[in-house]
């Protein structure tokens, strides 16, 4: 699992270097050659929650995601063991969380899907909407499983601690 959610946080690597290229392309176009490129803004602002929802499982099961941990470096010099319970309480929670957003997310993705919605500028140029939200709701669960595999490695480790 862990090599999978990496190869689609790689494919978000990627997506920001193209987005990068995208970027510097129209701001050339526009300032050079009074040619920008029409749609980098909204392309841009559709494709960063995308990579985001891409990057999310792999962050979280390479223990990545940003997090103030102050509070767990006190406990872990008293109780090793207290910081696995609180690190299963947070991979539970983080579980439950990106679950919600997955259900909040499913109606707008189902209403893409069935009214084929695209943004853009009918005639000039349109992108469908289904993928980006799609992303969402699929990043969401794999962010979901992703907590529930640290929690229950966490739960472990608590469990080994026991007797320490």
């Amino acid at each position: 699992m862990q090599a999978v959610f990496n190869a689609v946080a790689a494919i978000g690597t990627v997506w920001i270097f193209a987005i990068m290229l995208l970027i510097v392309a129209d701001v050339v176009g526009r300032n050079f050659l009074a040619a920008p490129i029409t749609g980098v803004a909204e392309i841009s602002a559709r494709s960063v929650v995308a990579i985001v929802f891409l990057m999310l499982p792999a962050a979280t099961l390479n223990g990545t995601l940003i997090r103030a941990d102050f509070l767990l470096r006190g406990i872990r010099l008293y109780s090793r063991r207290a910081v696995h319970v609180l690190d299963t309480l947070f991979a539970l929670i983080g579980a439950v969380l990106f679950v919600l957003v997955a259900i909040a997310a499913w109606p707008d993705t189902h209403e893409a899907w069935v009214s084929s919605e695209f943004f853009g500028v009918r005639g000039v140029w349109t992108l469908p909407t289904l993928p980006f939200h799609l992303l969402v709701v699929l990043g969401s669960g794999a962010t979901s499983i992703a907590f529930v595999t640290v929690a229950f490695e966490s739960a472990k480790l608590a469990k080994s601690e026991k007797g320490h």
